[in-house]
């Protein structure tokens, strides 16, 4: 009898310690909610107008789609890292200028700039409707366009 009481109590404990474990928040939770206990609500992102066609060159573009996509069609100088690989090629993401990253609408790429921005890089922004959205609104020209100094060609 007494062992099967030394077993209750053994399970009993690990019962109540599994509990407290899970109840504990980890270290990625309190990361996160550091992050978005200081966010802003239209930092994180940029829209294709809100672009200068002369800044994309001071700016490291991710495209965040699949190989296939990128091999496609992409904005010039954009580097293909998919969007699910982007902690695992952080040491090719420079922190001292804007990391620009899109994939097809801008859901995909969310996901990757989150990732980076609780990794610490403070210079994330997501191509807000992601390169559909850019093609259509016109590309490299974009800013241009939406401010109406487009010169006919």
């Amino acid at each position: 009898m007494r062992f099967i009481h030394t077993i209750s109590g053994l399970c009993l404990c690990a019962t109540l310690a599994s509990f407290h474990a899970i109840a504990q928040p980890s270290d990625a939770t309190e990361t996160m909610a550091d992050y978005l206990a200081f966010a802003d609500y239209g930092g994180g992102t940029i829209f294709p107008e809100q672009m200068p066609k002369d800044q994309y060159a001071k700016t490291f573009v991710i495209d965040a789609r699949d190989a296939q996509q990128f091999a496609t069609a992409h904005i010039d100088n954009a580097h293909n890292i998919e969007w699910r690989e982007v902690l695992a090629k952080r040491e090719h993401i420079p922190k001292d200028r804007m990391v620009l990253i899109y994939c097809n609408t801008g859901s995909l790429s969310a996901q990757a700039g989150f990732a980076l921005r609780v990794a610490g890089w403070s210079n994330v922004r997501i191509l807000q409707g992601g390169y559909q959205e850019w093609l259509a609104k016109g590309g490299m020209q974009a800013n241009e366009r939406a401010a109406g100094t487009q010169r006919a060609h």
